[in-house]
């Protein structure tokens, strides 16, 4: 009787096992659907992206020489639109300007954030724990409230630029930041610190080669949030930029709007594709540590 009880239920899981991979299949089909769709319609002239957003035009679907002729028109104007695309943006100094601002915001909130959350977590005084409170707090405040104030200080400051850009992103990466590292900082054992400090590390010493590398998981995870975020982020550039000097690429989307809101679609969802394209390779290639440095910094401490 309990071989058999064990058996039905162990059939149970499975069906029901069964059911929520199709579940979840069909959603991750409809969630991923939007990026297919433009793709494909990077491929077609302005016309048939009206006409037939989701699919080729009905000629391409004939039988016979006129389906190849067809594609070889459809392929052939994917690349016009990739070209027009790319010359009416200048997107390789769009895209230089957006490596070189996520890059560098992303190294500067990983050190100064880890830095600050091994300080508030090892110097437990009522400053470091107001000081913690502050960056909680920073995660709330929604951006509208700050953005003309900021964008007026971004100014008078002389940050309309990557290199000032790059301060601001701390400011506003440093709250989330700062709440991964101290979660997974807790969970590290004091006494590792301390046997450092007595073989003669300093306090720098002890955080880069022993504290630095135990924070990969959450480094890492921080990494891939910090750099989603930035990469694709529109407002806050077109609010402290000189966007006639520079601009990232969703900003350079954006001037791909033409007088009378006239728009080459053809061009836009090819300037889309490449842009969301490097993002998502990032994201596949790193998303195994995303569960694994967020409930590190979630359940430690």
């Amino acid at each position: 009787m309990a071989k058999n009880k064990e058996q039905v239920s162990s059939v149970r899981r499975a069906r029901h096992g069964g059911i929520l991979t199709a579940v979840f299949a069909v959603i991750s089909i409809l969630w991923i659907s939007p990026m297919l769709v433009v793709l494909l319609n990077s491929f077609k002239r302005k016309a048939f992206i009206f006409r037939y957003p989701f699919g080729f035009s009905a000629n391409s679907l004939s039988d016979g020489w006129d389906k190849y002729v067809q594609g070889a028109k459809q392929i052939f104007c994917g690349t016009l639109n990739y070209k027009n695309g790319l010359k009416a943006t200048n997107f390789w100094d769009c895209f230089g300007n957006s490596l070189f601002i996520t890059v560098c915001s992303v190294a500067v909130i990983i050190l100064c954030c880890s830095m600050c959350a091994w300080y508030l977590v090892r110097v437990n005084t009522k400053f470091t724990r107001i000081m913690y409170l502050l960056c909680l707090f920073s995660m709330i405040v929604p951006f509208q409230m700050v953005m003309f104030t900021l964008s007026k200080f971004a100014n008078m400051l002389h940050l309309s630029n990557p290199v000032g850009i790059i301060v601001v992103y701390l400011g506003f990466g440093a709250g989330l930041a700062v709440f991964m590292f101290t979660g997974f900082v807790k969970g590290i054992a004091l006494e590792i610190e301390e046997a450092a400090m007595i073989d003669g590390c300093n306090p720098i010493q002890t955080f880069f080669l022993i504290v630095f590398p135990i924070l990969k998981p959450t480094t890492v995870t921080v990494a891939i949030l910090q750099a989603m975020w930035i990469w694709n982020d529109y407002l806050l550039p077109s609010l402290v930029l000189n966007v006639n000097k520079y601009k990232t690429i969703p900003i350079a989307v954006q001037y791909l709007k033409q007088s009378h809101g006239q728009v080459d679609w053809g061009a836009m969802m090819a300037i889309l594709v490449l842009a969301i394209a490097p993002i998502v390779i990032f994201y596949i290639a790193c998303q195994k540590y995303i569960i694994e440095g967020v409930l590190a910094g979630a359940v430690k401490g």
